[in-house]
């Protein structure tokens, strides 16, 4: 059973449904049930043509469901019986789909869901799996995200920006259940990089790549995290690592550099250098001015404001930190990191301690607790 196949299949089939004249709802409901159908039956029953009998097993379903809904409102639905005779389209319209699914009506919450169902072929207990929430709760997510585009005219879809933060969200969540989110991103960013020459796009491929290239050393026996400069970068990936420099450079030619490409350019000098002493901080400080002057973002303040603490020093990277709002998530951290790296070991464990308490998941309040006992520890 090939169940990658299927997914791939998806973004077609319910476009053809759409131009049959089944609203997206609809649509993407009909062509999930055939997904399940066949499941069931391709294993024992191999289609000659896997799309086309999606296409069909979806449309029948579209159909009765049409009809019944017809029935209970005492109405006559004016459709054929039949799909239209001749070969299935070979239209490709997963770029449409991702469009769509990133509606400026929809929260990206429900734009994430929604993207996984529709372009990804994901059902909704593999989403909700993914995403360690009840079953009934992802299928309440995506339904009112299809409920909140069906009446509204599809000629204002997402822009790409929105696009790309959507496949990022995606691909942040990283993993959980029997789909690996982060994974999935990368495939769906795949997709999305075939389709279109936007160097953004291939920017965020890349940054994913960099990224996904060193998932195998960030956590340690028990979950632990092992943050990026005691990690064994004998682990890494390098194959991953050849792939997104190439795409980034080739992406950087295009000099329309974008926040995804100078976020991969980052990544990039983390995986260039053989070990944590080696990393190139004036070059990845230079990169972060380039982030920060597209985006104005605060938490790329906060990253580079640990760039400049490694590239000239704790003190500058304090600096650095005065002007930036202590309220901002993880600026204890960011702080605790450079008061050590400067000596003030008694504050910066109480600084680990208040960033243990504002932690966000179990796993980095732990790291978080296990750095102040550790700075507590070391000689005065």
């Amino acid at each position: 059973m090939n169940e990658a196949l299927l997914r791939e299949l998806v973004p077609a089939v319910i476009g053809i449904l759409v131009r049959r004249g089944a609203d997206f709802a609809a649509a993407e409901d009909a062509v999930q049930e055939a997904l399940i159908r066949a499941v069931r039956t391709w294993p024992q029953e191999p289609p000659r043509d896997p799309k086309g009998w999606l296409v069909t097993a979806a449309w029948h379903r579209f159909l009765d469901d049409a009809r019944s809904e017809t029935a209970r409102r005492g109405r006559e639905f004016a459709v054929d019986a039949q799909p239209p005779d001749g070969p299935v389209p070979n239209a490709d319209d997963s770029l449409w789909l991702y469009f769509l699914c990133a509606h400026p009506a929809l929260s990206p919450a429900s734009a994430v869901a929604l993207t996984l169902r529709a372009v990804g072929g994901l059902t909704t207990r593999q989403i909700a799996q993914a995403y360690l929430v009840p079953e009934a709760t992802m299928a309440q997510r995506i339904s009112r995200a299809k409920r909140r585009i069906a009446g509204l005219p599809l000629d204002r879809p997402g822009d790409l920006p929105t696009v790309l933060r959507v496949l990022y969200l995606v691909f942040n969540e990283g993993y959980g259940g029997d789909v690996d989110l982060a994974a999935e991103a990368i495939r769906l960013t795949r997709q999305l990089a075939a389709a279109t020459a936007d160097p953004e796009v291939a920017g965020l491929l890349a940054l994913m790549l960099l990224h996904h290239a060193r998932r195998a050393s960030r956590v340690g026996p028990g979950g632990r995290l092992v943050p990026l400069a005691e990690q064994d970068r004998s682990r890494w990936d390098t194959v991953l690592i050849t792939e997104g420099v190439a795409i980034l450079q080739a992406a950087l030619a295009r000099d329309r550099l974008g926040e995804y490409q100078a976020q991969a350019a980052i990544a990039a000098l983390h995986a260039d250098a053989p070990d944590a002493a080696e990393t190139d901080w004036v070059q990845i400080v230079e990169w972060y001015d380039e982030l920060l002057r597209i985006t104005g973002s605060p938490v790329v303040r906060l990253n580079r404001a640990v760039a400049v603490g490694e590239a000239d020093g704790a003190q500058a990277g304090l600096a650095e930190l005065g002007r930036i709002d202590p309220e901002l998530p993880r600026y204890s951290a960011v702080r605790a990191h450079l008061l050590e790296r400067a000596g003030d070991l008694e504050t910066a464990a109480e600084q680990y301690v208040a960033a243990a308490a504002a932690a966000t998941s179990a796993a980095e309040r732990d790291h978080l607790t296990r750095q102040a006992a550790r700075v507590r520890r070391l000689p005065r």
